[in-house]
């Protein structure tokens, strides 16, 4: 099927969504830096962690089932709505400071991310799916490579921003520009996105039976494909072993460098700018590889591309535990980054150029709810471990592993036809 002035759409739909996830991030951070400057408690921690985590796992199935069935469109302007209704009426709340207590603005903190998060679980399955009708499959893996770049530019932006708005503006006036971006975002899509006219989506209202139905027929679906079975277990394992370096470099970072102070052209280096340095390392890596992925487009076999990238950040994992100086090591972060997202914009147009497109936003809500729920599992393991044995090993040995993962990517079969264009599978 050809599809019209895709490039446009694409474009529009990638900044659209840009605009969007910026605003969002500005609300992200501010509620959780607010949380952790007034309570400086650990079980607020895992509070906030579950918030951000639970919701969308719980979600997830359901919305799979409405991104398969509804019209995916209106189902991310209507959770981008419902998401900036909660947050305004929040903003207004510390408007007029109606002498809520502190506990109290922490709970409804608490509670607005949980909104947040439901939002996101229902947004993510239906953008997912809505890619695959926007762009020519042949150009699916150049796509999802500036949309990630798009994110990773956001991500890198967005705590910046944020720091500096909330020293000289109070946190409400981030949730007031969160709704500011989130109607621009929406009116992009309503108005000037044009997606493809396909077949109808089902006309029926599903019952609570019928839901469940429908998510054990994506469940099946899964369980039928050897592609798509073997896929999910390496998306399980590669969650557990990425957690490390996703989530315990900050930690590294601060017991290894923590108590340095350098002079660096006559400014003088500490711990907390170290964390920013890595991590803004770390997301400006994650931009240029979306950009190169989104330029060169992978090998022909996209499988081919996963290992490879697979490959490298097994290299840069162990790089991590291995490098003692910390120029280095942020130039190594940034590698990671880079790396990182020449892995997901393949997996992305794999997934789908070869899922049927009426269980789309149901296989993508699982693969949502074993990401969502692999990574935290992983650090139930790491986390603890870390405070017994050094973080340098616990790198080095997650790195070797996701090495070896490579060859599966390079030599399985199943996975090699699963990452060739959709006309040379036939």
């Amino acid at each position: 099927m050809e599809i019209k002035n895709w490039k446009r759409n694409v474009f529009l739909f990638i900044t659209g969504q840009g605009i969007t996830l910026f605003g969002s991030m500005l609300v992200h951070y501010a509620i959780a830096w607010h949380i952790t400057l007034q309570t400086q408690s650990g079980v607020m921690m895992t509070l906030m962690a579950i918030a951000g985590v639970l919701p969308m796992f719980f979600i997830s199935p359901f919305a799979g089932v409405w991104a398969d069935r509804y019209n995916k469109k209106y189902l991310i302007i209507i959770a981008d709505t419902i998401i900036s209704v909660f947050t305004l009426g929040l903003a207004i709340l510390f408007v007029f400071d109606f002498g809520l207590s502190k506990l109290l603005i922490t709970g409804l903190l608490l509670f607005c991310m949980v909104i947040r998060t439901f939002g996101q679980g229902v947004q993510m399955p239906a953008v997912n799916a809505l890619v695959p009708e926007l762009v020519p499959k042949e150009h699916l893996t150049r796509a999802n490579g500036f949309s990630g770049g798009m994110q990773s530019f956001v991500m890198l932006a967005s705590p910046m921003a944020g720091g500096a708005l909330l020293l000289v503006a109070p946190i409400y006036s981030l949730m007031f520009i969160d709704v500011v971006t989130a109607l621009i975002g929406s009116g992009v899509l309503f108005f000037l996105v044009k997606v493809p006219a396909r077949s109808k989506e089902k006309e029926s209202k599903p019952g609570a039976e019928q839901y469940f139905i429908e998510i054990t027929e994506g469940i099946k679906y899964i369980g039928t494909q050897p592609f798509l079975k073997k896929f999910l277990i390496l998306s399980a394992f590669f969650n557990i072993l990425s957690a490390p370096v996703a989530m315990m470099t900050p930690l590294q970072v601060a017991r290894q460098w923590g108590d340095d102070i350098w002079n660096v052209f006559g400014f003088s280096v500490q711990a907390e700018q170290r964390l920013a340095l890595a991590e803004s390392a770390f997301f400006v890596g994650m931009l240029l590889g979306g950009l190169t992925i989104g330029i060169w487009g992978g090998f022909k076999n996209r499988s081919r591309t996963m290992a490879l990238s697979t490959f490298l950040l097994g290299v840069g994992t162990v790089g991590l535990g291995l490098i003692s100086g910390f120029w280095f090591y942020a130039i190594c972060m940034g590698f990671t980054g880079l790396i990182l997202n020449w892995f997901n914009p393949p997996m992305m147009a794999t997934l789908q150029s070869t899922v049927e497109p009426a269980l789309m936003g149901r296989v993508f809500s699982v693969l949502m709810m074993m990401s969502s729920l692999m990574m935290p599992l992983g650090m139930i393991l790491w986390g603890p471990l870390g405070d017994a044995v050094d973080i340098r090993y616990i790198l080095i040995g997650t790195g070797a592993a996701v090495f070896f993962m490579g060859f599966v990517f390079m030599f399985d079969k199943t996975l090699l036809k699963a990452g060739l264009p959709a006309e040379e599978t036939k």
